[in-house]
């Protein structure tokens, strides 16, 4: 079984989990934020007070301006302290202003709860803000914050005092730049489904000197242990051993300059270890990767017995799988990953499908297996799973469409008609 389902985290571990924090940091792409607030209104019911970044704000003034403006549509008289703070415009003031009336509220326990916090600048004056209202924190207040994306500092060092929690980590193998070391690490998260882009200790990676470094990056992100003439063969077929060997490490180097650009003590970091003629992940970074927390969870649920395991990982191997595998880059090995990755993603489907509809829910079933479909077209079992779900719904007409559209695609794809099993059941519906 798992050590913790994806959407178990019970109220009452959650109210263990964040018990004396100052600060609870929801992890960026966690799955169920949505969830974690409902526990904050449970918990802190009267005492919540919500705010939204609405967008990309210019100042530190300016959005802290907009929060006390949204308060005070809850509260009346809050935020005396700020207001006044507000006019220096100094940032830590401004934190301990906003700490001392969270203090002056009459709840026992207050929840301020930031919303989308990446829309606003993550420089000097917020760290500042930020220290000044964590570091003022009344004991009966925590700051919780939602974030797309969530820098290391000024977060790393209340997580260590153990004055912060991280949630949203189940079925990580880590906790990624929020790990507890003497000496941390670079904390790399990549994201191959849909665009594709990476984040180094919290901040996203931008500029990459062109397009080779990237999609070298991808590479070796996506294959972890190969060989140099692999590498030659994907990327450089043409060129001498000489001319491929030196374009290799100038593109290698551009990737550790910008995967090294948000170390604290700007020292440069390998994403790779040459050892023994393989390239091998280096051990001095730390990494999560999408496609491999998918495939995971995809292996688990095929090796499960039991159905409610099984559900629970198909559900989230299909909830990572956002989008095609890097559906922006046009390169040989990419399209023959992406492609095995869609079958595994239909893979997910059709096993939640299966699943539904043992247990006769044939609506949430078929709803799968459409799904399914737009992925693998070209299997016909699973047109078949979905006439026989229109057939369990008394849509007998939707179940004759549905063999249209597969007769149509077997004809022009594969020059061939339906097989006799799916032309019985076609029969079965008109007799």
């Amino acid at each position: 079984m798992l050590p913790s389902e994806i959407s178990s985290v019970t109220f009452e571990s959650f109210r263990e989990l964040t018990d004396g924090k100052k600060v609870i940091l929801l992890y960026p792409w966690a799955n169920f934020r949505n969830v974690f607030l409902s526990y904050f209104l449970n918990d802190a019911a009267e005492g919540l007070l919500y705010h939204r970044i609405p967008d990309q704000s210019q100042s530190l003034v300016e959005w802290v301006g907009g929060l006390l403006r949204e308060l005070r549509k809850v509260k009346d008289e809050f935020g005396s302290n700020l207001a006044e703070a507000l006019e220096s415009g100094k940032a830590d003031e401004m934190g301990a202003a906003l700490a001392a009336d969270l203090g002056m509220l009459d709840q026992n326990s207050v929840v301020l709860y930031i919303d989308e916090l990446d829309r606003v600048p993550q420089d000097a004056h917020f760290r500042r803000f930020v220290q000044g209202l964590v570091d003022k924190m009344p004991s009966n207040a925590r700051l919780a914050i939602n974030s797309r994306l969530l820098t290391y500092e000024p977060w790393i060092q209340w997580v260590n005092r153990d004055e912060a929690v991280v949630l949203g980590t189940t079925h990580r193998s880590n906790n990624l730049m929020f790990t507890k070391e003497s000496s941390p690490k670079p904390q790399l998260e990549i994201y191959a489904f849909g665009r594709g882009h990476a984040v180094s200790n919290g901040r996203e990676v931008r500029r990459w000197d062109g397009a080779l470094p990237r999609n070298l990056f991808f590479y070796f992100i996506d294959n972890p242990l190969v060989t140099r003439d692999q590498v030659f063969e994907i990327f450089w077929p043409k060129l001498s051993i000489k001319d491929a060997t030196n374009v290799f490490h100038v593109t290698k180097r551009k990737i550790s300059e910008r995967i090294s650009a948000h170390a604290d003590n700007n020292e440069s970091f390998e994403l790779t270890n040459y050892s023994k003629g393989i390239y091998v992940p280096s051990d001095k970074i730390v990494r999560h990767y999408d496609v491999y927390d998918f495939e995971q969870a995809m292996e688990s649920a095929l090796m499960s017995d039991d159905p409610h395991e099984k559900a629970v990982l198909y559900r989230h191997a299909v909830d990572i799988y956002k989008a095609p595998f890097l559906h922006t880059i046009k390169l040989p090995w990419v399209e023959a990953r992406r492609k095995q990755l869609q079958v595994m993603y239909a893979e997910a489907l059709i096993g939640i499908a299966h699943l539904r509809a043992r247990d006769g829910h044939w609506e949430h079933a078929l709803g799968s297996y459409v799904r399914a479909i737009k992925e693998v077209p070209e299997r016909e079992d699973i047109h078949r799973q979905v006439m026989q779900m229109y057939v369990n719904l008394d849509r007998g007409e939707d179940a004759r469409q549905q063999y249209a559209v597969l007769e149509r695609h077997l004809k022009r794809k594969f020059g061939v008609a339906p097989s006799k099993e799916t032309r019985e059941l076609l029969e079965s519906i008109d007799h």
